[in-house]
């Protein structure tokens, strides 16, 4: 600011310096007669210039220090504001900082608390789980000690008497009368047995029939369609009765049943002489 004032009173000290030296260079060239003239007339007229251009560079100069003077004033004062806005702007950074600080913390503790959270819906899963794998257990312990208890009983005929066979192939026999089927594996309706639980099982099973010369008295067991073992007796005349029993570890599922075999009789009525049973040993 102090140079852009100062460069106008250079260029007015130059302007007055080159008219004082035009105003010389023509009192030089005047001839030398009229210069005699003029010696009497102009020593006047010189020093009022002179006096006057020192009054108007001193009155510049005044000026020029006075608008030094207030500029100087509003620099100090554009100064302390900028001091008071550093001064703001250094709080405010103050404050963003300690902003910043608090949101790290708090963040902190959200993870914290997220992770918390996560530990504790882990440890609710947990329970839960734990909670139906008992209740799961509990249900499991309770159709084990139900299919624990397995045992069947029947007989050929539900009721009066009567001859079945011969046929000319093996055919599945259906005990009609239940004397005992604890844990219903047994279906009088197809003669199957089917297993509830894997386990060790044993069967029984008679075979009862009049004597014939051509056809014998017969049956076989079987387990998912394969012959397993039979019961078989053959006579002329009187009556015979033939038996057998196996016990067959079996997986849930597994079906067995007797069939009578091919061209053979099998003969019931009131006194059950032709039976079929099984019962569960123990589960495997």
């Amino acid at each position: 600011m102090e140079m852009t004032m100062c460069f106008p009173l250079l260029l007015l000290i130059c302007s007055l310096s080159t008219a004082q030296l035009q105003t010389e260079s023509d009192n030089e060239i005047i001839p030398h007669g009229k210069q005699t003239e003029s010696q009497g007339r102009e020593p006047t007229n010189v020093s009022d210039h002179q006096q006057t251009c020192t009054q108007d560079i001193n009155a510049v100069l005044r000026e020029m220090s006075a608008a030094l003077a207030e500029q100087r004033v509003e620099m100090r004062h554009l100064q302390r504001e900028n001091e008071a806005q550093t001064a703001k702007l250094e709080l405010q950074k103050t404050e963003v900082d300690k902003l910043k600080q608090q949101l790290k913390a708090q963040a902190a503790e959200l993870t914290d608390t997220r992770a918390e959270l996560t530990d504790t819906r882990a440890e609710l899963n947990n329970t839960t789980f734990r909670t139906d794998v008992t209740e799961n257990q509990v249900e499991a312990l309770k159709r084990d000690n139900e299919v624990k208890q397995v045992a069947f009983s029947t007989c050929l005929l539900a009721s009066g008497h009567g001859t079945i066979g011969p046929f000319n192939t093996h055919t599945p026999l259906v005990f009609r009368y239940v004397v005992t089927n604890i844990g219903n594996a047994y279906n009088p309706s197809t003669g199957f047995f089917i297993a509830p639980v894997r386990g060790a099982y044993h069967f029984e099973f008679y075979i009862g029939a009049h004597g014939h010369p051509s056809h014998p008295s017969g049956a076989v067991l079987v387990k998912n369609g394969e012959h397993i073992f039979i019961a078989y007796e053959h006579q002329t005349s009187g009556f015979s009765k033939s038996a057998n029993g196996v016990t067959l570890l079996l997986e849930v599922g597994d079906v067995v049943f007797l069939r009578l075999w091919v061209n053979s009789r099998i003969y019931d009525n009131g006194n059950h002489h032709s039976t079929f049973s099984g019962n569960l040993l123990f589960t495997m």
